[in-house]
């Protein structure tokens, strides 16, 4: 498979304000299981029954933790039934509104934008990624944007449904809209390749990692280490659920902390599940996929709040964060809009042994 394989290069980042639930329906529409043979017996005689989970991307190995979770059994031990897991893109929103989906893995922004604009009864109960994975990927032999000053009268390959986020980044920096150049690009990196642009949005566990690999040297700037900080990969759900199902939202709760537990802990393995097992029909590439594993376990799944408070939790200072830089893009929200985390408090509390997983 080439660098530019569609596969991998067509990533589709986070939704902003104003964007049509309609063609969210649409990047959805795909399903498939990843359920274990044994899943639904023992979680219908437990009574939580089964789920439906909207992935925000390919089953790649973003989704190391589900993964183990399903391979594993955690998810039937814990009493669910057939768990679902339904490979994007999408930012789950559409899912989550109309139903087809129970809970959705997404960010904040895009669920903060559908919160703030359309009023959706959505809540973030916890999150896998404590700094979200974007950043401006440049080459160093060319734009080397190390620093936000280096922005400036740069040409920027900005995707259209990141183009608030990245002026958002420009506010959060002090930097004038006018003091860069915008050029609408799609999620191939091609046009930073070819020095179209200066720069290109970009993951840090996936385009960035591809780029790389290919022998070409290149600089970050990560947005979360830059100004705007907020959390991604979140577990998100509705108000209904979380009224009325309460016991299944913890138990998936419970069977993803283990899951993401022994991705931390292996990161490798996880992606070789990815490779070998739930992805396989994509043609992964085995080492940009442990490359990305090892990332996301070292630098986005783990921090501080973690290690003292378990996987999912988001610290009230980083609730905080979440909450500034989603007005930055223009999404006016206060925390308890976001987030209701009171679940994840339980699970932990009925659990104890659970918080220390690098144990």
């Amino acid at each position: 498979m080439t660098l530019l394989s569609s596969r991998r290069a067509k990533r589709v980042a986070t939704a902003l304000a104003g964007i049509a639930l309609a063609a969210l329906a649409l990047a959805g529409c795909a399903s498939g299981s990843g359920s274990s043979p044994s899943a639904s017996s023992d979680g219908a005689a437990a009574g939580l029954g089964d789920l439906n989970v909207q992935l925000s991307w390919i089953k790649n190995e973003e989704f190391s933790g589900e993964f183990f979770a399903d391979s594993e059994g955690y998810y039937t031990a814990a009493g669910l039934g057939t768990v679902t897991l339904v490979p994007g893109p999408s930012t789950g929103a559409a899912e989550l509104i109309s139903g087809s989906a129970d809970i959705a893995l997404s960010d904040a922004v895009s669920i903060g934008s559908v919160v703030s604009s359309e009023g959706a009864p959505l809540k973030i109960i916890g999150t896998t990624y404590q700094k979200n994975p974007f950043t401006v990927l440049s080459l160093k032999s060319g734009g080397n944007i190390a620093t936000p000053a280096d922005l400036k009268g740069k040409k920027i390959g900005v995707q259209d449904s990141n183009t608030a986020l990245f002026k958002a980044l420009l506010a959060a920096n002090g930097i004038a809209e006018s003091d860069v150049t915008i050029v609408p690009v799609q999620y191939d990196p091609a046009p930073l390749l070819n020095g179209e642009v200066d720069g290109f949005i970009a993951y840090l566990t996936n385009e960035a990692i591809t780029v790389a690999a290919s022998g070409v040297a290149t600089t970050n700037l990560p947005f979360a280490d830059n100004g705007l900080p907020f959390v991604a990969e979140t577990i998100t759900t509705t108000d209904d659920m979380i009224a009325n199902k309460r016991d299944a939202l913890k138990a998936f709760l419970l069977a993803e902390i283990k899951g993401w537990t022994d991705a931390v802990k292996d990161p490798e393995a996880g992606a070789k599940l990815a490779v070998d097992v739930y992805g396989k029909d994509l043609d992964l590439n085995l080492e940009n996929s442990i490359a990305g594993a090892k990332v996301q376990a070292e630098e986005l799944v783990t921090s501080d709040e973690t290690k003292k408070n378990g996987l999912f939790t988001i610290s009230d200072e980083l609730q905080s964060e979440t909450v500034k830089s989603l007005a930055g893009a223009g999404i006016m929200l206060s925390a308890s809009d976001l987030f209701d985390l009171s679940l994840l408090a339980e699970v932990y509390q009925e659990n104890p042994d659970l918080v220390a997983y690098a144990g």
